[in-house]
């Protein structure tokens, strides 16, 4: 049985802005969360793991 063809309908400008907006924002949002991780692994670490050698 075949699948069905799905059809979508092109995003107006409007659209296609508000979901760049939504993408961006996103985007911030995680590579906030990800600096916050980083940030919280250093302090809880202490300032000795940035002077250690490699």
């Amino acid at each position: 049985m075949p699948e069905p063809e799905i059809q979508y309908r092109p995003l107006t400008p409007e659209q296609e802005a508000r979901r760049r907006k939504r993408s961006i924002a996103i985007a911030l949002a995680l590579g906030a969360w990800v600096l916050l991780f980083f940030v919280l692994t250093i302090v809880k670490l202490g300032p000795q793991i940035l002077s250690r050698p490699l």
